[in-house]
């Protein structure tokens, strides 16, 4: 889901909740979380408040699947990653590697909206960081089996090793302290995926 230019004529076009989560992330995007009221979002919508509250009981549970919609946009880059490159992990992960790197110039701006949101909502009861905790949590398993397959050594720990550079690639990309990002990003994961794999014990 991503929001465009010809914005105006878009809408009409949207099903009720589509316009109220379109809107929403533009609005969650641009000023943040807390600083977006639902009477906000109703009028960027196009609809009212009460509209909203029929698709989403609370602001907070718009949050939440706002955020789960985003997760699945990755679970599907997964998935993409997975059918292109069919029994080569190595390749899938440079894969991802490369979905994150093409995604960096909008962070540049806009920021990665997990790390924006986890910084908006500290209470770890709150569903939206739920929902986020999960993705987490299910990127971390897919990259340790792509790991695993490629024969990596210690997959877990070259999985978080590679974690850390696709977060941290976003994280500097925001904060502007790193230039050529997405490039330095792919040399080092492709050269962690370049490692020696386990030798196969002889029969």
């Amino acid at each position: 889901m991503t929001s465009t230019a010809a914005r105006p004529g878009r809408v009409a076009k949207l099903p009720p909740r589509e316009r109220i989560l379109d809107a929403a992330e533009e609005l969650f995007q641009s000023e943040g979380i807390r600083r977006v009221g639902v009477q906000a979002i109703a009028d960027k919508a196009e609809t009212t408040k009460m509209a909203i509250y029929r698709h989403f009981e609370t602001k907070d549970a718009l949050v939440a699947e706002w955020l789960r919609i985003l997760a699945a946009e990755y679970r599907a880059a997964f998935d993409r990653v997975e059918a292109e490159h069919p029994g080569r992990p190595r390749e899938q992960i440079l894969g991802l590697a490369r979905f994150i790197a093409d995604g960096l110039p909008a962070l540049s701006y806009r920021g990665c909206p997990f790390v924006n949101s986890l910084a908006e909502l500290p209470d770890r009861s709150h569903p939206a960081r739920r929902v986020i905790e999960e993705h987490k949590a299910h990127q971390t398993r897919r990259l340790v089996g792509m790991c695993t397959e490629a024969g990596l050594p210690d997959p877990e720990q070259v999985a978080a090793q590679i974690t850390f550079l696709l977060e941290g690639a976003q994280v500097s990309t925001q904060n502007g302290s790193i230039d050529r990002a997405g490039e330095r990003l792919m040399h080092i994961v492709e050269a962690i995926v370049g490692r020696e794999p386990h030798a196969t014990p002889p029969a």
